[in-house]
């Protein structure tokens, strides 16, 4: 699991190490060999270059966590942002629609108060042409009543 890693970073820092405490053990009298069969100091230090190895992968795995979460943290700004701005459009199309509601009803209670005044209109217009029509019978009545007059008067010469 380690070893891509390894190979990729990190793989010559660790071989370098391992080939300094070589050289401190030789510095110091003790030969390899002899060390090696007695204390098992390699395995040791294959085990701390392992080690070393893994805590630079989950420090590189930590990084990459951090930049991820930055990301994450930016796209949820820019959405919240986003988000915000529609719900002023919202609202803004809310106040419009209420506006609109009420020209509506003002329009109606308008059209009702003309429709009103229209039927008062033809009230008056209809109550007007019945007095005209019985100023009119009045009139002809008035009219055979003169007629009849002259008829009699002109029979009563003649």
């Amino acid at each position: 699991m380690f070893d891509k890693f390894k190979k990729e970073e990190g793989g010559e820092i660790i071989e370098e190490r391992i080939v300094d405490e070589h050289a401190n053990m030789k510095s110091r009298g003790i030969s390899s060999n002899e060390t090696v069969g007695e204390i098992g100091i390699v395995e040791l230090m294959d085990k701390r270059a392992k080690l070393e190895e893994a805590i630079d992968y989950v420090g590189l795995m930590i990084k990459n966590l951090k930049e991820k979460r930055t990301v994450l943290e930016k796209d949820i700004e820019e959405e919240s942002v986003d988000i915000k701005n529609l719900k002023e459009k919202l609202e803004k199309v809310s106040q419009y629609i209420e506006e609109e509601n009420r020209g509506i009803k003002e329009l109606a209670h308008k059209r009702k108060q003309v429709e009103n005044e229209a039927d008062e209109v033809g009230s008056l217009i209809n109550s007007l042409r019945d007095r005209l029509s019985g100023i009119d019978k009045i009139i002809d009545n008035e009219g055979n009543r003169v007629k009849k007059i002259k008829e009699s008067k002109e029979s009563l010469e003649s």
